[in-house]
């Protein structure tokens, strides 16, 4: 395995458009085995294959507390969404910056595992958040763009400045 290198905003390549994976193989298994590594070294709990500059429909996440229940969405795509709930994000390519965004509390997903075989799901709560938000990156949305334009403003302001304090 290795560790893939995370793009950052406001890198041009997180607002590609991921393409469908077609095909099933020893390298799609190779690159779902990388973005798991990469997410729990982070740390994160979601990673979507464009933030590693790999523009297919492949998303990876993992809520729990101990990083032992690993899911694997290919070729994503929502059916239904239910309701409405607030959730503190933060994102892997916005390093350190959280805001508040509103999302759909119940979504129904349905995709492919990495041998091609069809899945749906029914998910709720911050697992839902967190579907849509990596979703969000195969469409070329990143977290920011669902805040108001002054919201944004101070958010972007803010990373500006970590980053340049980090430097």
């Amino acid at each position: 395995m290795a560790r893939l290198t995370i793009l950052e905003y406001p890198d041009p390549r997180l607002r590609t458009k991921a393409q469908p994976v077609a095909v099933f193989d020893a390298e799609l298994k190779q690159l779902v085995a990388d973005m798991f590594e990469t997410m729990y070294a982070a740390p994160g709990v979601g990673l979507a294959a464009t933030q590693v500059n790999v523009h297919r429909q492949v998303l990876v996440a993992d809520m729990s507390e101990n990083s032992d229940q690993p899911l694997v969405l290919i070729n994503p795509r929502i059916l239904e969404k239910d309701g409405i709930q607030v959730y503190q994000e933060g994102c892997l390519s916005f390093p350190g910056i959280f805001a508040d965004v509103e999302r759909a509390l119940k979504i129904k997903v349905a995709a492919q595992d990495v041998d091609g075989k069809e899945i749906v799901l029914d998910i709720e709560g911050p697992l839902a958040v967190c579907i849509q938000h990596e979703m969000d990156h195969l469409v070329g949305k990143v977290f920011v763009d669902h805040l108001s334009a002054f919201k944004r403003s101070l958010l972007l302001k803010r990373l500006e400045k970590k980053r340049k304090q980090s430097a």
